[in-house]
């Protein structure tokens, strides 16, 4: 991949999101992620970046038990304290069996939408001289569209893999990759991981 370091970043492929018995499964995240192929794309995207030795990062969202650090008046999390939602360490927040990682590869817990707002994302990032993300996960219109904007502010090259990413319906999948075309790459798993 020419001269730039990329990372490939694995984003909220949780249970509790795109399993169709995950809490959020009647928000349609499961039926969209199915329908598009996420999954089996993006375990061809991983297998590409680790035969490649790009590094594979996963951020899975969540919050401890007692939700202290969930925002009260978030319109995403609102409901997660109520319902018990997005608990850390229980099979809700594991990554999905079919692109889960390895021991020696890095899950970073974010508390937001953002992996960067209060994670070590950006260190971790900056230690091993990645200059390039390259995006998978789910959802297009909110964790993929915040981690395009905070990248590109801390001068990340960004490459969306499309057809790796999905939201709880087609009409904000397309909204969200129209409007990320102005600050980012949109490629494919083929495209940008070519098989090794």
């Amino acid at each position: 991949m020419d001269r730039h370091r990329p990372a490939l970043l694995v984003m909220d492929l949780i249970n509790d999101v795109v399993h169709p018995e995950g809490k959020f499964a009647d928000h349609g995240y499961a039926e969209q992620v199915a329908r598009r192929g996420v999954l089996e794309n993006a375990a061809t995207a991983i297998q590409h970046a680790r035969s490649a030795d790009i590094p594979v990062i996963y951020v899975v969202v969540g919050f401890s038990p007692t939700f202290v650090e969930c925002p009260a008046d978030s319109m995403i999390f609102a409901d997660a304290p109520r319902e018990r939602k997005l608990i850390l360490g229980t099979w809700g927040t594991q990554v999905h069996d079919a692109v889960k990682p390895q021991d020696s590869e890095v899950v970073i817990a974010k508390r937001r939408l953002s992996p960067f707002y209060g994670t070590e994302l950006d260190l971790l990032l900056r230690t091993q001289r990645i200059d390039t993300l390259l995006l998978s996960g789910v959802s297009t219109d909110l964790v993929v569209m915040s981690t395009v904007r905070e990248g590109h502010d801390r001068d990340y090259r960004v490459r969306v893999l499309e057809d790796a990413t999905a939201a709880a319906d087609e009409r904000l999948h397309e909204a969200a990759i129209t409007l990320i075309r102005r600050t980012a790459e949109v490629t494919s798993v083929r495209r940008a991981l070519p098989a090794p």
